[in-house]
C-alpha cells in the first residue's frame, strides 16, 4: 500500500525550494509519470511548461492550481506494466522556469573599442561596464531552443550565454557611435539608451525580454590617456601664453630658457643661472617689441625704421607680474627684472 499511495495515486506537484541562481527545474518527485487528476501548483514569480509524449502542450505563466489530465489511470498502469517494471509509456514532463526580473546582471567589454576619435583625428580605445536586468518573455521558446532536454538550468549559465552573444553587438554600435574622447560620459544614457534597443533582438531569439541595460563607468585605454594628457597640456600652455601677451612660440622658447636654467647638465651651473637671469631680459625686448609694433607716422615707406621707443615701464611691470603669476619665472627672476626696470624710471 505505501507503493501504490505513493506511485499510483495523484499528488501535487510544485517547486517547493527555488534558489537564487536557479532558472528552470524539472519535476521529478514521481520519475515522469505523472498520475491522471493530478494538480500542478505554479507559485507567484514561476510558470510550468507541461511537456506530454515530446511535446510542449501547455504554458502555465499565471500562479495558481491546475488539473493535470493523463491516460496514466492510477493502479492500472502499475498492472499492466508489471512485466515492464511498472514503466509507462505516456511520459509527461514538468518543467518550472523562473519568471521573476533577474537584477543587476555585470557586463563589460573584453579589450579596448577601437575607432577614430571625430574631434582629436587619432585612434581611441574605449572600455565600458555597467549592468542589465532580463526577465523571460517566452517560456515555450526558451524551452525549445535552449533549455532541450536538460532537467535543469542556472542563471549563471544563460548570463555567460547573454555575455557571449552580447559583446560583439556592443563593440560594433560603440564604435560605430563614433563619440569623442571629450563627449562619452556626458552620453552615457543616451548611448545606454541606443544600445539596449540594438539588443533586444539578442535577448528576444531566446525567449528573453531585456529590461533594464546601464553603463556604469567609461575608460580609455593607456594610449588615449597618454595623447590627451598632451594636448592638454600645451592646450594650457597656450592659454597662460596668451594671458601674458605672447604666442605659443614664444612661451616654448621661454620655457627652453626656464628648463635650460634648471639643468646643469646642459651647460652648467653658470650657463642655467645666467640663463635664467637674462630670462625677464629676453621677455622684456620682445614685449617691447609687441608694445611698439606700429611704425611712426609720416615715415617714408621703405626707409629705415628708427629705433622703436622703450616700452612703457607700468606695462613692462604689468606684463612682468603676470608672468610671475603664470609661472613663467620664478621670484628671483621677477625681483631681479622689477629692479631693472624701476631703475630706468
Amino acid at each position: 500500500m505505501d507503493f501504490f499511495s505513493k506511485k499510483q495515486l495523484r499528488s501535487v506537484i510544485e517547486w517547493k525550494d527555488m534558489q537564487a541562481d536557479d532558472l528552470m527545474y524539472k519535476w521529478t518527485e514521481n520519475g515522469d509519470e505523472i498520475k491522471n487528476a493530478s494538480k500542478l501548483l505554479v507559485n507567484p514569480g514561476q510558470a510550468a511548461v507541461f511537456v506530454y509524449e515530446g511535446k510542449v502542450q501547455a504554458v502555465h505563466t499565471d500562479s495558481g492550481l491546475y488539473e493535470l489530465s493523463t491516460a496514466n489511470i492510477p493502479f492500472l498502469t502499475t498492472i499492466t506494466k508489471f512485466m515492464q517494471a511498472f514503466q509507462s509509456e505516456h511520459k509527461v514532463g514538468i518543467y518550472f522556469i523562473r519568471m521573476t526580473e533577474i537584477l543587476n546582471q555585470k557586463w563589460g567589454t573584453k579589450a579596448p573599442v577601437k575607432y577614430l576619435d571625430p574631434v582629436y583625428k587619432f585612434p581611441v580605445g574605449l572600455r565600458a561596464f555597467g549592468n542589465y536586468s532580463f526577465k523571460f518573455a517566452d517560456p515555450s521558446g526558451f524551452f525549445t531552443n535552449i533549455a532541450g532536454v536538460r532537467d535543469s538550468m542556472k542563471v549563471s549559465e544563460i548570463t555567460q550565454v547573454f555575455s557571449d552573444k552580447l559583446l560583439q553587438p556592443l563593440t560594433d554600435f560603440m564604435a560605430e557611435s563614433n563619440y569623442s574622447y571629450i563627449d562619452v560620459d556626458k552620453k552615457r544614457d543616451e548611448l545606454a539608451t541606443d544600445i539596449k534597443a540594438k539588443l533586444l533582438e539578442v535577448f528576444t531569439a531566446i525567449g528573453f525580454a531585456l529590461t533594464d541595460f546601464r553603463i556604469e563607468n567609461t575608460d580609455f585605454d593607456e594610449d588615449t590617456v597618454a595623447r590627451i594628457g598632451k594636448i592638454a597640456d600645451a592646450t594650457a600652455d597656450a592659454a597662460a601664453a596668451r594671458e601674458v601677451g605672447l604666442n605659443y612660440a614664444q612661451m616654448q622658447q621661454v620655457q627652453a630658457l626656464r628648463d635650460a636654467a634648471r639643468n646643469e647638465g646642459v651647460a652648467g651651473t653658470a650657463v642655467g643661472l645666467g640663463a635664467g637671469l637674462n630670462l625677464g631680459q629676453t621677455m622684456a625686448a620682445g614685449m617691447s617689441q609687441m608694445f611698439n609694433q606700429n611704425p611712426a607716422q609720416g615715415q617714408t615707406p621703405g626707409a629705415p625704421t628708427s629705433a622703436a621707443p622703450a616700452a612703457d615701464p607700468l606695462e613692462a611691470l604689468a606684463s612682468l607680474k603676470k608672468m610671475l603669476e603664470a609661472d613663467l619665472i620664478n621670484q628671483a627672476e621677477y625681483d631681479a627684472k622689477k629692479t631693472e626696470i624701476l631703475g630706468r624710471m
